[in-house]
């Protein structure tokens, strides 16, 4: 989901900072209107660095290499604060490694954010509607690989027709992780719902 400097339209990168900035203030917002910000700072930081981590991780799927996202579990465990988690790790990877360029990190934070904070709002209603825990989390997991991909796809399909190839090829290969990251994402859940329920967005009787 990197993608890289030289590819879009001036058109598709502007969306892409313009949509980030605004979820990004709006997402401060939000979590300032659900408790205090300052106390979800260590949080945040570890689901960062695992961000970070994870999509360095490339696994070649033919005709291209895939990597982990972790934006449905992100999504979960930090609620609006998961876009400018991910920002953040973009923004490192982009300066430190080189993943994806500068003046794409905008439309590459929106691909991988936007479905991040659809997942946060699936969970807690499907919790709220009393659905098991591990089972909404895989849902968020794989949702959040499937919109994303869905978001890139588009991303390149706009830019020109010459991309419509490359869109459809990144499809395919990013099911595997749509798979990988649902198992994932149910296992975490699982685990944070039985040894720390206060990390998820869960109302109150639900963590008992």
């Amino acid at each position: 989901m990197h993608i890289s400097d030289g590819v879009l339209s001036p058109a598709v990168i502007a969306f892409g900072w313009i949509s980030s900035i605004i979820f990004i203030a709006l997402a401060f917002r939000w979590a300032q209107k659900e408790g205090n910000i300052a106390e979800q700072i260590p949080k945040l930081s570890v689901f960062t660095a695992a961000f970070f981590v994870a999509s360095l991780i490339h696994i070649n799927v033919p005709p291209t290499s895939v990597h982990l996202i972790l934006n449905g579990l992100l999504g979960v465990v930090l609620g609006a604060l998961a876009y400018p988690a991910m920002f953040i790790g973009l923004v490192l990877q982009a300066l430190l490694f080189q993943h994806g360029g500068i003046t794409t990190i905008g439309v590459n934070s929106f691909n991988v954010g936007a479905p991040a904070l659809i997942c946060y709002a699936v969970f807690r209603k499907g919790s709220g509607m009393g659905i098991s825990k591990p089972a909404i989390g895989g849902i968020c997991g794989g949702l959040a690989i499937l919109l994303t991909t869905v978001f890139l796809a588009i991303t390149l399909i706009t830019t020109g027709q010459q991309f419509e190839m490359m869109a459809k090829l990144v499809v395919i290969p990013h099911m595997v992780i749509m798979v990988i990251e649902a198992l994932v994402t149910a296992s975490v859940v699982t685990y944070l719902a039985k040894v720390k329920p206060e990390l998820l967005p869960l109302k109150r009787e639900d963590k008992k």
